[in-house]
């Protein structure tokens, strides 16, 4: 047990800057010992094998998983696998910037899907677990400031908010 954590790590959007981040993070600095690594091209993205190579070097155990988390059942089973989850970390997210008089429902669902389905279903389905510690959803400030050409990204970061604000509620 260190700092109360005595499971896995999940960490989606591993293979991006931020998700990289953290799974190193969560080794170094709390003591996990075993990280899963969510992806859309799981060992296939770039810089993945390098990350599981430089976690596994710290210590830790290191499964590397290729999952849409948009996708609820597909991340269910990935969720379900984890015997004991003490950590989730969602740093899985999609920028397809244009102006509204650009974007169509297909752009605007590439953005929501993974960062607020995944959001959401990260939150369904470790509601009830309770070894589940910490759990962190990224944003960004688009969501409140808005941003030039990024109306998706920041409705879908707004959502993501809401939805943090609400399980901290409970």
């Amino acid at each position: 047990v260190v700092g109360g954590r005595v499971g896995a790590a999940l960490v989606t959007g591993a293979s991006g800057v931020l998700g990289g981040v953290v799974a190193r993070h969560v080794v170094e600095r709390w003591g996990v010992r075993e990280v899963v690594l969510v992806s859309r091209r799981g060992g296939g993205a770039p810089g993945m094998g390098e990350l599981e190579e430089e976690l596994v070097g710290l210590g830790a155990r290191v499964r590397v998983v290729a999952c849409d988390v948009g996708d609820r059942g597909a991340l269910a089973r990935v969720v379900e696998s984890i015997e004991v989850l003490s950590v989730v970390v969602h740093a899985a997210g999609v920028v397809d910037d244009g102006v509204v008089g650009g974007l169509d429902v297909g752009r605007v669902e590439r953005v929501l899907g993974p960062k607020v389905d995944g959001a959401w279903w990260l939150h369904e389905l470790t509601c009830g677990r309770e070894e589940v510690v910490d759990f962190v959803l990224f944003s960004s400030a688009a969501g409140v400031f808005g941003g030039a050409g990024q109306g998706g990204y920041a409705a879908a970061n707004s959502a993501v908010d809401a939805l943090a604000q609400s399980r901290r509620a409970w």
